[in-house]
């Protein structure tokens, strides 16, 4: 049986010399590998190999006892400039990807995630803050996923962080799955500073707009602490958007 989606390349690998495995972030299907025929050859039923983060609709066909899909159509739309004019958002692309293909499971539909990935790439063609984007993304998909850590108060004992000081007034922890004051750290072996600036701007993700590069960077730092907590191994991506 046939099955239609719309969908973006999170992965392509070589099967052969003239076929990928690719693996698919679908809106109505969720996550799905599937095997692209012939995707290599001059005039492949694909517009040429599957490219990542190539979107569009795809056709493809899969049964209960198949372990992949087969890709029988996709229509790949032109792809985002960044890919060759900016290094940086490509690190931030595909960080942002390789997060999408840890955090959700097969077959597991996440349609407000994919929109926001689709936004997410569709923003960093055009603008000239790809951190930012990233960032606004990654929090977007730990709320996805039901792993949004606690940012606007204490996460150990509910305090308010609006009357804190200044300076390294706060932490973060995995362990509590949040921002912790200073009076509650100690209790918190897992943990990392964090300044005023950045925990004001991971409380309010609309001042992230102004939020300087030194803040953006601090934010990451923690956001790659908390995913590394979480699957017990660091993104492979993230030495390369930290850098």
């Amino acid at each position: 049986m046939l099955k239609k989606d719309l969908a973006v390349c999170i992965r392509a690998v070589d099967y052969s010399e003239t076929s990928q495995v690719v693996t698919f972030f679908a809106r109505d299907a969720g996550k799905f590998t599937a095997i692209a025929k012939g995707s290599k050859r001059p005039k492949s039923a694909f517009d040429g190999p599957v490219e990542l983060f190539a979107q569009g609709r795809i056709v493809y066909s899969q049964t209960h006892t198949d372990k992949l899909a087969t890709l029988t159509e996709f229509s790949q739309q032109v792809p985002f400039s960044f890919l060759s004019r900016n290094l940086f958002a490509l690190h931030c692309a595909s960080l942002a990807s390789e997060l999408v293909n840890s955090a959700t499971d097969d077959h597991d539909p996440h349609p407000e995630l994919f929109d926001a990935f689709i936004k997410f790439l569709q923003d960093l063609d055009q603008a000239q803050a790809p951190l930012r984007l990233l960032i606004v993304f990654q929090l977007n998909l730990l709320k996805e996923i039901g792993l949004m850590p606690v940012l606007n108060h204490c996460a150990n004992c509910k305090t308010s962080h609006g009357s804190r000081g200044t300076g390294h007034e706060f932490y973060f922890s995995s362990e509590a799955n949040g921002l912790i004051c200073r009076d509650c750290e100690p209790s918190f072996p897992d943990k990392i500073p964090v300044t005023k600036a950045a925990a004001e701007a991971l409380n309010n993700k609309e001042t992230l707009a102004e939020t300087d590069d030194k803040t953006l960077k601090e934010i990451e730092k923690l956001l790659i602490y908390h995913f590394t907590n979480i699957w017990g191994r660091p993104p492979k991506m993230a030495k390369y958007v930290l850098a």
